[in-house]
């Protein structure tokens, strides 16, 4: 619990001011992150074929072009430029021609494609939400605290029934519902006051988006089970990776892109 809680303080001290002041600053931030989590992804093939070192040194530069690419007001809605996608297909697919003795397969160029685009279009959304908005940031950043914070003390209080006990044992319904209620109420009430008007459509979306947060929890809670691990890596004592603190996060981050024009 020490390492926890100290891990948790160093960690805002870190954050809060490049988040607060954005900029380059968040930009070199967020593709730092972008490195780590890519890394720990990559770490989960430790049981199937190695991926080759140039070639991970390849998704790493892609990677790298996607998360820093900007946005257009014609494509922000959608997301980034089909040249920066394609770029990143084509190196990606066309080396498993060359490569002898299955050292590159299919199989390990459509692994890395997957981590590279799932990466790359959430920590490029990061960027972008900060460079218009902080307290837009802020609020789906809370979505994800609150939404997750009364899930698990209304699954304590009342839960009686699992949501999906193969993936993750401890998550009740009861505590999934009392998650996406206050974390609606508490994230609708913050935008009121700091980001735009009161409307239904705001508190559907935020709803929405509660929901969607659990989803992306349970997802990386998925892969982890699937690869036998308790947490993506130890960057942060006590917290786990970088993956396990963002995991809702990053379902919730791309999930407003899709309604950023709505709100």
């Amino acid at each position: 619990m020490k390492k926890r809680i100290i891990s948790a303080v160093v960690a805002t001290l870190i954050f809060a001011p490049i988040i607060y002041f954005g900029g380059k600053a968040f930009s070199i931030a967020i593709g730092m992150l972008a490195v780590l989590a890519f890394k720990e992804m990559l770490d989960l093939k430790e049981n199937a074929t190695e991926i080759p070192e140039i070639m991970k040194g390849i998704g790493l530069v892609n990677l790298l072009l996607i998360v820093f690419s900007q946005y257009t007001n014609d494509l922000y809605m959608f997301g980034l430029s089909y040249r920066v996608l394609t770029i990143s297909l084509l190196t990606l697919f066309i080396p498993t021609l060359f490569y002898k003795n299955n050292k590159y397969t299919t199989r390990e160029a459509l692994y890395l494609v997957g981590i590279v685009m799932l990466l790359g279009v959430v920590f490029n959304s990061f960027i972008f939400i900060r460079s218009f908005s902080l307290y837009t940031l802020l609020y789906l950043m809370i979505i994800c605290i609150i939404t997750d914070t009364f899930a698990m003390l209304t699954g304590m209080l009342i839960g009686k029934h699992k949501a999906c006990p193969k993936i993750s044992p401890k998550k009740t319904i009861e505590g999934c519902i009392g998650g996406s209620i206050i974390g609606t109420a508490v994230s609708t009430i913050f935008y009121c006051n700091l980001v735009g008007k009161f409307s239904i459509k705001l508190v559907l979306i935020t709803l929405v988006l509660t929901v969607i947060g659990q989803l992306g929890d349970l997802f990386f809670s998925k892969i982890k089970r699937e690869n036998q691990i308790k947490d993506f890596s130890n960057i942060m004592p006590g917290h786990g990776g970088v993956l396990d603190r963002l995991d809702s996060l990053c379902f919730v981050i791309m999930a407003y892109m899709l309604f950023i024009s709505f709100i």
